[in-house]
């Protein structure tokens, strides 16, 4: 008796479940993204740049419930670029607009239009995330900005991208990207001395990468050969610290979207000695950038900065006057 239960039992979990199943209207479906539910985390450890492989492995990768809402998705080429500056803060500015339900990001730096251009758009678009209508696609490679090629290629690509340039007091920054090189290879020449071609005569060495960058003026009349200005927007690193919901806002504005990443967003970790977010992209806990952000400083001799100081002002001062904006290096 007991096995004829059973039996009958099974076989109508069976037909019935089936029944169900054809019954059961078609899940509805959502034309507006949900916040936290359609992007995913930054590939790689935040702070660093994550490997090409890592990003194509599983450039989607999401939780079952955001790939429900976002099946229907399409890659898209990115209509904006955080194009630069190494060590300026473009991480921190990435990490930041990932809040927003409306900004779809590559976590990895891609470097097509630097490194990579030859593997075509194709390849590049298969990297982008999947957007829904409405949204964003964004990218950031800080090199481009000092890549002579970049300008034509991404003008190519799409002339009304929108670029966005993250800058920083070229001496800190300088001192800032010598720190990093100098955690990777401890046995590198000293900052003073990779500064000058003659320590004697005071003659800067403009081929040392950590100084060229931070002569703005001249990468930027490069990228005005092809962009109107009011197409490419200028970040301050040193008010993306200080005031991050302000930056965020511009930003916002430019992009053309809400402004919804507000004050409410950040907390400042006095650690750190920069701001965190209250809640990172997918989650509900804090998120602050990576310990390879926030580095300390070697001590640079007083008079190798002042140097530099008085190297880059007339840079700087063009720069303001090409830009319309005094960032206040001096």
């Amino acid at each position: 008796m007991i096995f004829l239960w059973l039996y009958m039992f099974y076989s109508c979990a069976g037909s019935c479940a089936g029944l169900a199943n054809r019954a059961s209207p078609a899940p509805p479906r959502f034309a507006a993204p949900l916040p936290h539910l359609v992007s995913p985390p930054a590939a790689g450890e935040p702070g660093e740049e994550s490997s090409l492989e890592e990003q194509r492995a599983a450039p989607d990768a999401v939780s079952p419930i955001s790939a429900f809402f976002n099946g229907s998705g399409t890659k898209r080429l990115p209509q904006a670029i955080i194009i630069g500056v190494k060590k300026g803060g473009t991480r921190a500015l990435l990490e930041f607009l990932r809040v927003h339900p409306d900004v779809r990001a590559v976590g990895a730096e891609p470097h097509f239009f630097d490194r990579n251009y030859e593997r075509g758009l194709a390849w590049y678009r298969d990297l982008m995330p999947r957007t829904l209508e409405g949204q964003i696609t964004m990218e950031k490679t800080p090199s481009y900005f000092v890549t002579k090629e970049a300008p034509a290629r991404i003008s190519s690509m799409a002339k009304g991208t929108k670029l966005i340039v993250v800058v920083r007091d070229p001496v800190t920054r300088a001192i800032s990207d010598y720190t990093q090189t100098l955690s990777k290879k401890p046995d590198i020449p000293t900052f003073e001395s990779l500064t000058f071609k003659n320590r004697t005569t005071g003659l800067i060495d403009t081929s040392w990468s950590a100084i060229q960058i931070g002569i703005y003026a001249k990468h930027l009349e490069n990228w005005l050969l092809y962009f109107p200005l009011g197409q490419i927007l200028f970040v301050s690193g040193e008010r993306l610290i200080s005031d991050p919901a302000g930056e965020l806002g511009r930003v916002q504005d430019f992009l053309g979207l809400k402004r919804i990443i507000t004050d409410k967003h950040f907390y400042f970790n006095k650690t750190k000695g920069f701001p965190c977010l209250k809640k990172a992209e997918g989650s509900s806990k804090p998120h602050c950038l990576g310990k390879t952000k926030g580095r300390t400083h070697p001590d640079i001799d007083q008079e190798v900065v002042q140097r530099l100081r008085d190297f880059y002002r007339p840079f700087n001062m063009k720069f303001y006057q090409m830009t319309g904006q005094d960032f206040g290096w001096d």
